[in-house]
């Protein structure tokens, strides 16, 4: 870890003395489980020298044939179709939980109490009151917990972040989130798969996309006091997966909040899953005393940057600022400057921090998100579907 830049960098060819093997368990073998373990298997050699070599002991899922199959292509030792087998070898220190949300508490609070650190996909759980039951099962266990708010790992929200707390900006004003995509419109035709069934998921575009935004507000502007919010359900039922009839849509399709900081700054929160031609449109404005930041996920190497009254009237706005010098977080471990990276490279940034908290026993906090981090999302989330129901402001309450 760089003393001066606070992240783990490249510092040479040869590393000093040998890594140590972290052993690691994975539940979960889809979309998070892939991008887990492409970091897993790049560490070693991209983040040199590596804090640690994670060895991949196992890997969990429901269905037997693809599972083994996961262990094939991605080259874990053993493949499991119960998770509480899985955790007891022994050679597994590290438990990876890229499973649905419904799989979150029981799993990670085992491997906690056998004493193995934890990484939690996000949502932590699918309300506050589960993800209060996970936070203090990780304060009773001496184990490294972190939730995977991968954007936190991004060079230029890190940057950003680095901006905010130097003074840049001075007075922090308005903190303004977007995170917008499409693939549940009726044209996709999407079945009620476990992401429309509160019973799995707990909610929907609010857990699935709203919660990285609530999370990187209070990383970057502070905590949240109030909220004001609206949710809908476009679509009420839909074709069950198996087939034989159909399922109802019981989690929301959209929200749109107002949120208010406990520093004064006020701010709006949106996410849907119903917005034509957007993919993965997540968007971030903060407005301060002394300049404004602009960021774009499609755009991530990248910050629009303004500071007030730095040029004459008549050439003043918004600048591009590429973030991809080496002095930038992050950057000593890739390429020359403008040789930008991409979305898989946050979880190798996640892992790594993460993997250098375990073998150094240093706190997660403050730029990777613990299990207090998840709870306190969890409770922002479980505020906005009040104010929704409700249909008044409500107040935050950790």
């Amino acid at each position: 870890m760089s003393e001066e830049t606070g992240f783990t960098t490249m510092t040479g060819g040869k590393a000093r003395g040998e890594a140590p093997e972290i052993g690691v368990g994975m539940l979960g073998y889809a979309f998070m489980g892939k991008a887990h373990t492409n970091a897993y298997k790049t560490i070693p050699y991209m983040i040199y020298p590596p804090p640690a070599i994670p060895k991949l002991v196992g890997i969990c899922g429901l269905v037997e044939d693809e599972a083994a199959e996961a262990a094939r292509r991605y080259g874990y030792e053993n493949y499991y179709t119960d998770w509480r087998k899985m955790l007891e070898n022994d050679k597994i220190q590290l438990f990876d939980n890229g499973g649905p949300n419904d799989i979150h508490p029981e799993p990670c609070i085992t491997a906690m109490q056998a004493g193995k650190h934890v990484i939690c996909e996000k949502p932590m759980a699918r309300n506050a009151e589960e993800a209060r039951q996970m936070l203090e099962a990780a304060q009773k266990a001496s184990v490294k917990h972190m939730v995977a708010f991968n954007y936190r790992f991004l060079p230029a929200i890190c940057q950003a972040k680095k901006l905010i707390e130097s003074g840049a900006l001075g007075q922090i004003y308005h903190f303004r989130a977007q995170y917008l995509q499409e693939w549940i419109m009726p044209h996709y035709g999407t079945p009620r798969i476990w992401r429309l069934d509160k019973e799995s998921a707990g909610s929907g575009a609010l857990g699935d996309l709203g919660a990285h935004i609530i999370d990187l507000g209070r990383f970057l502007i502070g905590e949240m006091k109030s909220v004001s919010a609206v949710t809908r359900t476009f679509i009420e039922e839909r074709p069950l997966p198996e087939g034989g009839g159909t399922g109802k849509v019981d989690v929301d399709d959209a929200f749109v909040a107002t949120v208010e900081f406990e520093n004064g700054a006020i701010g709006t929160l949106e996410a849907t899953r119903f917005a034509g031609g957007r993919k993965n449109h997540q968007v971030l404005e903060i407005n301060g005393e002394k300049g404004s930041i602009y960021f774009d996920l499609e755009r991530m190497n990248e910050l629009q940057v303004f500071w007030v009254g730095e040029e004459p009237k008549e050439t003043q706005g918004f600048h591009n600022v590429l973030i991809s010098e080496a002095y930038h977080p992050w950057w000593e471990n890739w390429w020359p400057h403008g040789h930008i990276i991409g979305w898989e490279h946050l979880f190798i940034h996640e892992l790594t921090h993460f993997l250098d908290c375990i073998v150094k026993d240093i706190d997660v906090a403050p730029w990777g998100a613990t299990f207090k981090d998840g709870y306190y999302a969890a409770v922002v989330c479980d505020a906005i579907l009040e104010s929704a129901d409700l249909r008044k402001h409500v107040d935050i309450q950790y």
